[in-house]
């Protein structure tokens, strides 16, 4: 009796599964020349664990609102929350068979009974499948290894979807503020004209003087042009993030928000346990591995334990040497023999799965790491050149002071004036596209951590 009992829970444990590769291990194959530094080399940042909760770090409430908006009506992410529950579903479904399957079965219609034959009656069926070697289970795994990943897709796909609204918001509020500095630059010109204008009326001046600055004036007010529909282009790009109809309506604030202080990067060893698309490109590979295991057991026998209650009767013949009900239990058994090659054929498929599925982490792991790189280059570069254009547009404002000065009193020409706007204008913009652009590197930079925004 014991050893029917051990036999009988050795059945129902049946064979353990075999584990996919741990982490330091998929590495090694993913990434076997791709040794990793102790520290990020673009540049050193403050020590400690990676930041997170990074879209309250610009202080700027308007957009925090504008994300949250985002992540319920943004069209992708509709797309991206189905398939996550597909994907559950698909879970559900490749675990049913561990389980035993049970079905009710009963037809009648007296003497007709549906086929003329007379009988009518009943039953219940059960069929359990005894995952012996672990078919069922691998294929259960790789399920739940394709829901995981697909769950982890989700959320990356969040954080880039927070970070696009956030460096939408901050291109469009840079294009409001590029035809600011266009308009100003355009009026300063005009009142420019109407001093050569004037010098013309007292005999000081002459008319080249004059058309020189209502071409600059133009020029300028077609440049204001050329930003407003940039302007216009921006926000209709932000509310396609939003999932609202592009009016271009957006609300804007009045300025770029603060840059914010430095943030801690953590270590580059950490960045493949961190990043969301990094950790689902891990469950893909588990979930290839498990497909091995499931094709590979598929060669082997399978047994099903059977069991039927059934009822029947008949009108038109007397079923003889018959008892009613009719409670009946079996066992099946079924090995592939022959199937042209079939299951080898998904063997090796499955394999070729696998190596893919690793090759791809890796890919996806060394693009994590240079998107960091990059965005630490960049953040550090931009730093260097807010300091330098401060400068340069100091210099040029007052270089453009000093030009008009001398052309009121007659010792300096038009021309030397309007070069003069025109670099201050260059520089101001100049100025105004390396403070976006410095916020811009600064999400990039969270985004590449894997830092999440709530």
């Amino acid at each position: 009796m014991r050893a029917r009992c051990l036999l009988l829970a050795t059945l129902l444990s049946g064979c353990a599964l075999q584990s996919p590769p741990e982490h330091e291990e998929l590495r090694n194959q993913a990434l076997p020349d791709y040794p990793l530094p102790e520290a990020y080399t673009a540049a050193a940042g403050p020590s400690g664990e990676a930041a997170g909760a990074w879209l309250t770090s610009f202080g700027d409430p308007a957009l925090v609102q504008l994300v949250h908006e985002a992540l319920i009506a943004n069209l992708d992410l509709r797309v991206a929350a189905a398939r996550v529950e597909q994907a559950s579903a698909a879970a559900r479904l490749a675990g049913a068979t561990l389980w035993p399957q049970v079905n009710a079965m009963a037809r009648g219609g007296g003497a007709l009974s549906g086929d003329s034959s007379g009988l009518e009656g009943g039953g219940i069926f059960a069929n359990w499948e005894l995952d012996l070697w672990g078919r069922v289970r691998y294929g259960r795994e790789a399920a739940t290894k394709q829901f995981e990943s697909t769950q982890l897709d989700t959320e990356y796909a969040r954080q880039s979807v927070a970070a696009l609204v956030a460096k939408g918001w901050f291109l469009a509020l840079e294009a409001r503020a590029q035809k600011a500095i266009a308009l100003e630059m355009a009026q300063a010109s005009e009142r420019l004209g109407s001093l050569a204008r004037d010098r013309l009326r007292v005999g000081r001046g002459d008319e080249l003087e004059v058309r020189q600055a209502d071409a600059q004036s133009a020029t300028f007010r077609d440049v204001v042009l050329q930003l407003d529909l940039a302007e216009q282009h921006a926000l209709r790009s932000l509310e396609a993030l939003l999932g609202r109809y592009p009016a271009a309506s957006v609300a804007l604030a009045a300025d770029l928000p603060a840059m914010p202080g430095p943030v801690p990067v953590g270590l580059p060893s950490q960045l493949l346990e961190r990043r969301p698309d990094v950790v689902a490109a891990e469950r893909r590979v588990a979930t290839a591995f498990n497909r091995v295991g499931e094709a590979r057991t598929a060669k082997l026998p399978r047994i099903s334990l059977t069991a039927a209650v059934t009822s029947i009767s008949s009108e038109l013949f007397v079923l003889q040497e018959r008892d009613n009900p009719v409670v009946s239990a079996g066992a099946a058994i079924t090995q592939p023999l022959f199937l042209g090659g079939a299951l080898q054929a998904q063997e090796e498929g499955r394999d070729a799965e696998l190596k893919a599925a690793i090759a791809d982490y890796g890919r996806v792991g060394a693009k994590a790491f240079g998107e960091v790189e990059k965005a630490l280059s960049a953040g550090f570069n931009l730093e260097e050149r807010w300091t330098t254009l401060s400068r340069v547009v100091a210099d040029n404002a007052r270089a453009l002071e000093l030009a008009e000065i001398r052309y009121r009193v007659g010792s300096g020409d038009l021309r030397a004036v309007q070069q003069q706007q025109l670099a201050l204008f260059a520089a101001r913009s100049t100025q105004l596209r390396a403070r976006t652009e410095r916020l811009v590197q600064r999400v990039n930079l969270h985004l590449a951590l894997g830092g999440g925004f709530e």
